[in-house]
């Protein structure tokens, strides 16, 4: 489930400097000699920051109900506990008193003003008679303090043996999109399994010491714990081993060396083999090795899924190369034979990446080791589905033109499923239309009766359902409407609202809310949807140039669903742009019939709605200028900017292009061929998506802007679109950062101050309204 905790904050990672919510101080917004608009650009990049509170991280009790979660900034912090049924939310501390109690136990004053810790365990939760006691950790003391007297004792615990109690870090992540890579636990809680020097290990929490569970791994045939998988019994571990062998490599050169160093990573190009998974199951006692049989392919990609409650099997799925045959298997720990229980099939593809819902969620077992949940978008909407574990269909949940995107919880007791979906998608008084992207929480029973909408407000919602199955937290916002965060039953009746953001901060700005708006495609018929962001200063009576932000690729929803969303197109308005985000045809979250525009098409539809949408937008907005248009994106939206130049030259003026994929054939397999299948069965549709032969079209003004360390969209896909401009003799920008992956995070500063250098050097927002000797107080 999506994290519902703190600022509601989408930080992807292809735009990651949006997050960077301190970045005004180390820019343009303290310079004496910033512009009126300068300065605002440099402020709104902090906008995330300027949104207090109205999220809410559920930390739930023993008895499944009750929570505490942390409210307030880190110097101010306090700790709220919730009882649900009684409907109360009190401070689990008296501050003053305790931070009394721990500067006496530190010998010297407890940092901050608020509580000077914000994580915490109860050593004995609260009752009616006992208030418990809590332990926390100040400075690397650990303290342990009785809530009935708030004396505060040391539990005499280091650092060191804290840690040993917790996953540690096995690696950061990369590639950039990749999650850091930590410990598996398991279920008894005396293990840690890890992957090192290519073998897998286990850490024993008693005392630290490790073991080692395999011995031959190799270089490019290594183990790993990412996906791993603990028997219920704690006695088997499953994991993979991955066979890169034969995999193609790119090159990753340590420039800032005195000598300069080549690392070798393996990249899988469109159509280049495939790395060969193999499905382990390791007795952790005996350190036997079985070998699961994952069939005769060995282009395809495989998930652990979970083990049977009585460990009798392990659950995984299995992916073919082209995406449009996914098997639901099972396998015997004794002897490795496996069964396939579910086979689902598309005529175009399953899922490919980062899909809402995954395909590696889509199947769901339930706690009676006899049932599953399955989501299909058999009929051209992703629906709840209930199969037994032989692979037969019990009954269908939901049905509908509206996608389920994600299970949250099952109560098996009481015969409910909670999801997430879109099935009632309320009219915009002011679109016009309906909202389409917008999310709620659902539930309907077992037996497919009672299907029921939980949560209220338009927006997008992220939800922490209860332990007991009786309460759950829900987050949301929209572009308009800040955060906010209620407590419901699982019935949906309001408890009470938890935190509302506080945007008082945002006066400083001058905030204009954004517009949305409903545009057609290019076929004139399809309704696409867009988010419009306006300068501090709007006036509709003048001329407003257009910068359009762009992602495209078929995986993601780009449109702006969250208050702080969209915070590059938000700063950039603020230079004296409009700039606007949408979706096209080919794109999640719609159903299949709109996403499967882009199969065997990616790069021919996208931009020709994009322009079709903006001269939509602009009818009814004489506002916005469409003569002077520039577009900006990263990743695939660094390869549809490109597209942008290519396919409109009369249109777009200037596109920078971030960390950008140029030709599909050069990119890495499983991001593209579930959308376009092989180079070699669709040549045509490759050839039609390609831009370096297509660069003498380009009229307006391209920038490249890539990090050498890149392994999503590889550092020598620039170097080729440099040499097809070079050789046509067509002018360029192109910025390069040493050291840099897929995101610019490590550049922020210098990305934030080039992106607005080169929008208003080639797409003239026209002179600042106000002079400026330091920005707006």
């Amino acid at each position: 489930m999506r994290s519902v905790a703190g600022r509601f904050v989408l930080c992807l990672v292809f735009l990651a400097p949006a997050c960077a919510a301190g970045l005004p101080a180390l820019l343009i917004g303290q310079d004496p000699t910033a512009t009126e608009r300068e300065a605002m650009y440099a402020k709104y990049w902090g906008f995330a920051g300027r949104v207090v509170g109205g999220g809410v991280e559920p930390h739930w009790l023993e008895d499944g109900s009750r929570f505490w979660y942390v409210e307030g900034a880190p110097d101010s912090a306090t700790i709220l506990l919730v009882d649900p049924a009684a409907n109360t939310s009190e401070p689990l501390f008296d501050t003053e008193r305790l931070r009394g109690a721990v500067s006496e136990a530190l010998g010297y004053g407890a940092p901050y003003d608020g509580l000077p810790f914000s994580e915490i365990e109860f050593d004995e939760e609260p009752s009616p008679d006992d208030p418990g006691s809590v332990r926390f950790v100040v400075d690397e003391a650990e303290l342990t303090i009785d809530l009935d007297d708030y004396s505060v004792r040391a539990t005499g615990r280091s650092s060191e043996m804290r840690e040993q109690d917790v996953p540690r870090l096995v690696r950061e992540a990369f590639p950039a999109t990749s999650a850091d890579l930590y410990e598996v636990r398991s279920p008894d809680g005396r293990w840690f399994a890890r992957d090192d020097e290519r073998d897998l290990w286990l850490r024993a929490r008693i005392d630290d010491r490790l073991e080692r569970l395999t011995s031959d791994g190799e270089e490019w045939f290594s183990w790993t714990v990412a996906d791993a998988e603990w028997s219920p019994s704690s006695m088997r571990l499953a994991a993979q081993k991955i066979d890169n062998r034969h995999v193609d490599r790119v090159p990753l050169v340590h420039w800032l060396k005195t000598n300069e160093e080549v690392e070798w990573w393996p990249f899988t190009r469109a159509g280049g083999p495939l790395p060969r998974p193999e499905l382990h199951i390791l007795d952790v006692i005996s350190k036997t090795d079985v070998i699961v049989d994952v069939g005769e392919d060995p282009e395809i990609y495989l998930s652990i899924l979970q083990w049977t409650d009585d460990g009798s099997e392990l659950l995984f799925l299995r992916m073919n190369r082209e995406h449009d045959r996914l098997d639901l298997m099972a396998a015997d720990p004794e002897t490795g034979a496996s069964r396939v229980i579910l086979t689902e099939t598309q005529s175009t593809f399953i899922k490919g990446i980062d899909e809402n819902p995954s395909w590696r969620d889509l199947a769901t077992p339930l706690a009676d080791g006899e049932r599953f949940l399955w989501i299909s978008e058999r009929d051209g909407w992703d629906h709840l589905y209930l199969y037994d574990l032989e692979g037969t269909l019990l009954r269908r949940l939901t049905s509908g033109e509206w996608p389920v995107s994600g299970i949250e919880a099952v109560d098996e007791e009481n015969g409910w499923v909670y999801f997430r979906g879109q099935a009632e998608t309320e009219l915009d008084p002011a679109l016009g239309a309906p909202r389409v992207y917008d999310t709620h929480l659902y539930r309907v029973r077992l037996d497919g009766s009672g299907l029921t909408r939980l949560s209220e407000g338009s927006g997008n919602h992220a939800f922490a359902v209860s332990p007991s199955r009786e309460f759950f937290v829900d987050v949301y916002s929209s572009v308009t409407e800040p955060p906010r965060a209620e407590l419901r039953r699982t019935d949906g009746r309001h408890v009470r609202t938890l935190s509302v953001a506080d945007i008082g901060l945002l006066d400083e700005l001058s905030w204009v809310p954004p517009e949305p708006f409903v545009a057609k495609a290019a076929d004139g018929e399809t309704d696409l949807y867009g988010v419009l962001f306006k300068p501090w200063d709007f006036d509709p009576s003048r001329s407003y140039p257009v910068v359009e932000y762009i992602y495209g690729g078929p995986q993601t929803i780009n449109h702006p669903r969250e208050f702080t969303d969209g915070v590059l197109p938000m700063a950039l308005a603020q230079l004296g742009y409009v700039t606007v985000v949408l979706d096209a045809r080919g794109t999640p979250g719609r159903g299949k019939a709109f996403q499967d525009v882009v199969h065997g098409n990616f790069g021919r539809n996208e931009i020709p709605d994009h322009v079709a949408a903006l001269r939509g937008a602009a009818e009814s907005r004489p506002w916005m200028n469409l003569d002077r248009v520039g577009i900006v994106g990263g990743s695939w939206g660094g390869y549809m900017t490109i597209r942008a130049l290519v396919l409109a030259p009369g249109f777009y003026d200037a596109g920078a292009a971030l960390y950008p994929v140029v030709e599909m054939y050069d990119h890495m397999a499983q991001a593209i061929e579930p959308y376009m299948g092989i180079p070699r069965s669709r040549p045509d549709a490759f050839a039609y998506g390609a831009s370096t032969d297509r660069v003498d079209q380009i009229q307006g003004r391209l920038m490249l802007m890539h990090g050498t360390q890149d392994v999503n969209a590889t550092f020598s896909a620039t170097m080729k679109m440099v040499d097809a401009m070079t050789k046509a003799g067509k002018p360029y920008d192109l910025v390069v950062f040493p050291e840099v992956n897929h995101s610019l995070t490590p550049v922020q500063t210098y990305f934030v101050q080039t992106i607005a250098r080169f929008f208003t050097e080639n797409i003239d927002p026209g002179p600042d309204p106000v002079a400026s000797t330091g920005g707006r107080n």
